[in-house]
């Protein structure tokens, strides 16, 4: 679970961060968080290779970092890095690590926990709960992450099409 102490300053948290740029134009990024196995890099690499360059629609998706995320205050935002060793790598189960392209930081805006299809509620509370992380409220969703429309809606929900 993240901290939400109110203090200035960063946070390193076990997750995946993927990002695409938004309709006003700023990197938008998701925190995808779960147990290690439950599909976070999985849908990652989904996200980037549905989205990413090939589709100028898009707006290139891209990963920040896979595995761990450093998580900084700028104001009244979250900003999402990878760390320095893991940059550009994202761990693809049943091939290896492999380079991808990325970017080195997003504004984090939503948080997605990911679980299994009958925990996902049909439709989420309105608004979305917050979490609270370095003293910024960060909204938080739920998604089965082998869904074949999750790629979709990370889409949806980063470019405020929801």
């Amino acid at each position: 679970m993240l901290a939400a102490d109110g203090t200035v300053g960063s946070l390193l948290v076990h997750g995946t961060c993927i990002s695409i740029i938004g309709p006003d134009g700023n990197v938008r990024g998701a925190l995808l968080r779960g147990a290690p196995g439950s599909g976070k890099s999985d849908l990652a690499l989904r996200f980037i290779s549905q989205f990413g360059v090939g589709d100028s629609s898009a707006q290139g998706a891209r990963l920040v970092a896979d595995d761990q995320v450093l998580l900084s205050r700028d104001g009244d935002t979250l900003l999402a890095r990878p760390p320095g060793t893991i940059a550009g790598r994202l761990e693809v189960r049943g091939v290896g690590i492999v380079e991808v392209d990325h970017r080195t930081s997003a504004t984090l805006v939503v948080i997605v926990d990911l679980v299994n299809a009958e925990d996902v509620p049909r439709l989420p509370p309105d608004p979305l709960p917050c979490e609270g992380v370095l003293g910024v409220c960060v909204p938080q969703l739920k998604l089965d992450p082998f869904e074949v429309s999750s790629p979709v809606k990370l889409k949806l929900v980063l470019t405020g099409r929801i």
